[in-house]
């Protein structure tokens, strides 16, 4: 298999589940009223993930989302950053964003959590919809490329060096040559 099938594949998984994920914080609510065991089960997965504060969920045939206004954000957010992900950096290279730019996409969710936390200001659903989008649309780069590089060198690279790292425009990538 090519490494861009390798990435291709990690990247279909990524986006496939990440729908899934979305699919289901939006069936809870729908399933309340008819399938409530199912509902149940559904939001009890979400529980170690969100804290699910009824007044911080936006509501869905009457009932929350699964999710808190912040964590629909940031799911959101990673799926349109996954579909954008072939665009920004393509398929056949795995560079990493700079860490000043992970920081600068963090910013505003930091922002808005510490206001809320230390009661400066309440933030409404739709800014800490926002502020979890933002910072959601950053994570698949880290994401797709860490899981890609993980897998391409525990499955399909035998022999590889532990310092095949070379810089290229401010950013690292490992070079994934073998020694066969």
């Amino acid at each position: 298999m090519k490494r861009k099938n390798k990435i291709l594949l990690v990247y279909s998984i990524t986006v496939t589940g990440i729908s899934f994920l979305l699919i289901l914080v939006f069936l809870a609510p729908f399933l309340k009223s008819q399938y409530p065991t199912f509902s149940a089960l559904i939001y009890t997965a979400f529980a170690p993930f969100c804290h699910q504060v009824p007044s911080r969920c936006f509501r869905v045939f009457g009932h929350p989302l699964a999710v808190c206004t912040r964590c629909l954000g940031i799911y959101f957010g990673f799926l349109a950053g996954s579909l954008f992900y072939p665009f920004a950096r393509g398929l056949k290279e795995l560079p990493i964003p700079k860490t000043r730019t992970f920081f600068i996409f963090t910013i505003p969710i930091v922002l808005d959590a510490s206001i809320n936390f230390f009661a400066l200001w309440g933030t409404g659903g739709w800014i800490r919809f926002g502020s979890g989008f933002i910072w959601g649309t950053i994570l698949p780069f880290y994401f797709i490329s860490g899981i890609s590089e993980s897998i391409i060198r525990k499955f399909f690279v035998k022999g590889l060096k532990e310092n095949n790292y070379f810089k290229l425009r401010g950013e690292y990538k490992i070079e994934l040559k073998s020694e066969l």
